[in-house]
């Protein structure tokens, strides 16, 4: 971890200058600038000094979890097929069960359906990209075609079909992670 940088990071974010965040450390804008650029090291009392400063704590500033990859490739997915329920499901994001969201593209043979999720804290959305679908929701069935999108609170059993012969491709995000 490179305590400097995430120091300075966090002291941009609050748009303070190094000179700001030293006088409410009571310390130098030098030193500042030396822990930024990792010649010297904070003891732990002057850390938690700097962190309350940028407003923070030490849990938050360790814990804090930094993206290294933002963009993903093809290369990133991994794919799945199900032949009784004729879809394949392709993950965009790997190890997305980690995170807040999950986003897949479900491709939907001719009469596709998706796995049927169990209802659950959350919430849905989904694109509809190519053809059509139906999205059930408890008992209720809704239907969305190319273009258009569903949103909804994952309190219930839910799932899509492609109720058509033509196949259908829906972009799906699901909070949290369920697929």
């Amino acid at each position: 971890m490179d305590i400097g940088e995430k120091i300075r990071r966090l002291r941009l974010l609050n748009e303070l200058t190094q000179d700001e965040l030293a006088q409410r450390c009571d310390l130098t804008k030098g030193f500042i600038s030396k822990i930024e650029r990792n010649i010297t090291s904070p003891s732990i009392a002057t850390l938690m000094d700097l962190l309350e400063a940028l407003g923070t704590d030490v849990k938050k500033f360790f814990n804090e979890d930094v993206q290294s990859k933002i963009i993903f490739t093809k290369e990133d997915i991994y794919e799945s097929v199900n032949e009784d329920l004729f879809h394949k499901v392709s993950w965009l994001i790997p190890n997305a069960q980690k995170n807040a969201m999950e986003p897949i593209l479900i491709e939907l043979d001719p009469y596709g359906t998706s796995n049927i999720e169990e209802p659950h804290k959350g919430e849905e959305f989904g694109y509809v990209l190519k053809g059509s679908i139906h999205v059930y929701l408890g008992n209720r069935k809704f239907k969305a075609k190319k273009g258009e999108s569903f949103y909804f609170k994952s309190s219930q059993l839910h799932y899509i079909e492609n109720p058509t012969n033509k196949p259908a491709l829906v972009l799906w995000v699901s909070n949290p992670p369920s697929f």
